[in-house]
């Protein structure tokens, strides 16, 4: 599996928000390189629970953002953020329980999911918010 990496289609210009992005591709990279260098399931338990604590901070950040401007898919952009969210906590409870759990299908989605979501999603509200004045 190929790390995220920061390129042309990933600004959407609220810098904040680009900022938090580039922290959550950390977040997975690091993840992935727990997992392929084999750390213990404790290491990599801890790096789902940070990387649940960042994307779900980061995803109140967003959230807010496109409140506070009417954003109108705000419905579908929070409904996505919580799918996404749920799978990681279900996956976090299984690798913290001991479970047998194959990584790299989890990593993959994660990986896809947040560079269609930054992609598309995400670049939905961009102009909205720079119309309204959030940069």
């Amino acid at each position: 599996m190929t790390l995220l990496t920061w390129n042309h289609a990933c600004p959407i210009g609220v810098r904040a928000m680009d900022d938090q992005h580039g922290i959550l591709m950390d977040a997975v990279n690091e993840l992935r390189l727990a997992v392929v260098r084999g750390s213990g399931r404790e290491q990599v338990s801890q790096l789902l629970e940070q990387l649940i604590e960042f994307t779900n901070m980061h995803f109140a950040s967003e959230e807010q953002l496109m409140r506070r401007a009417g954003f109108p898919g705000l419905a579908a952009h929070c409904a996505a953020h919580s799918e996404i969210l749920e799978q990681i906590r279900h996956t976090a409870q299984r690798v913290q329980h001991g479970e047998g759990l194959k990584m790299r299908p989890l990593l993959l989605n994660l990986r896809d999911w947040y560079i269609a979501h930054i992609e598309e999603m995400d670049r939905e509200y961009g102009p909205w918010l720079n119309e309204r004045g959030v940069s």
